[in-house]
């Protein structure tokens, strides 16, 4: 069976299932675990996808009322590549190729028609699910995968009282935890404010920080690892309130890897969990999955 993975949390879901020697293909963005990245990258972008999150955001809408594609597919690569099962996404354009232009290129280039597992999580629930469908694909079993998910991930800690959880999935402008996110901060026992749970998130004023009062701030832009984050420092110092901010007071503002952990709807969700267990104990960052703020020079 021949497998392309057009979205890094799938490409990390077949590898869970133990079919990652079938892969034959994978996004620009799949780099998880180590050696898919020496798999062909069948994605680009079509915008440039960097100059800080306010330039960022602002280039996407205006992809998005031009009618442009934020991603593009390589056909003569697919077609090269044939395919048995695509695995790709239905959640968010911004994210990757949207299953659209999947289905596009697909009718395109492949007559041979491949199985095509679309997978949309809006919630904890849905992530196993995922697995489930993908492993369905793949002719593997699930349940180990999804037994040691839901293991590491629902468990709360050990606290007198849950805190007050902001999480920023985006910086400029500001945007609060939506999706799958909310839930997790609580059932690892925190308390979700500023978020969407089960919905995608959206721009909130710049004030909104300050008005939702956490004792943690978790922020993890979408894409974004820890020292893309640190660059846009001054933005997040500079909000309305900044200083009195419960979690800025208390020194509890940690920056943590998006990209890798939180964004990605699959395996890591685990190791996502264990990161936030670890914020609300206060315990030392390790400089790789998060680190705190004030640590930082």
């Amino acid at each position: 069976m021949r497998i392309v993975s057009l979205i890094p949390s799938a490409t990390e879901i077949v590898c869970a299932l133990g079919a990652g020697d079938q892969l034959a293909g994978r996004s620009h963005e799949c780099d998880f675990p180590a050696g898919v990245t020496a798999l062909p990258a069948l994605t680009r972008p079509r915008l440039p996808l960097s100059g800080g999150s306010r330039a960022i955001d602002q280039a996407v809408n205006r992809a998005f009322t031009d009618g442009i594609a934020v991603y593009a597919v390589d056909l003569d690569l697919l077609a090269r590549l044939a395919p048995d099962v695509i695995v790709t996404q239905d959640q968010c354009e911004v994210c990757a190729a949207s299953l659209a232009q999947v289905e596009e290129a697909v009718c395109a280039v492949l007559p041979s028609r491949p199985a095509i597992v679309s997978l949309k999580p809006a919630s904890l629930a849905d992530a196993y699910e995922d697995v489930r469908r993908v492993a369905a694909a793949l002719n593997r079993d699930p349940d180990p995968v999804v037994a040691a998910m839901q293991l590491w991930i629902e468990r709360p800690a050990k606290m007198p009282a849950p805190p007050r959880v902001v999480f920023l999935e985006w910086i400029d402008p500001l945007m609060g935890p939506g999706l799958w996110t909310p839930e997790l901060i609580e059932v690892t026992g925190g308390l979700s404010v500023l978020g969407d749970k089960g919905r995608h998130t959206f721009s909130r004023p710049p004030d909104a920080l300050a008005g939702a009062a956490p004792d943690i701030l978790v922020v993890a832009p979408c894409g974004y690892d820890i020292a893309t984050t640190l660059k846009e420092r001054d933005i997040l110092e500079s909000l309305p309130g900044w200083a009195g901010i419960p979690a800025v007071r208390n020194r509890r503002v940690a920056i943590a890897d998006g990209n890798a952990y939180f964004n990605r709807p699959g395996p890591r969700l685990a190791d996502s969990a264990e990161i936030l267990r670890d914020l609300y104990l206060g315990r030392p960052g390790d400089g790789t999955r998060y680190v705190w703020l004030h640590e930082v020079a």
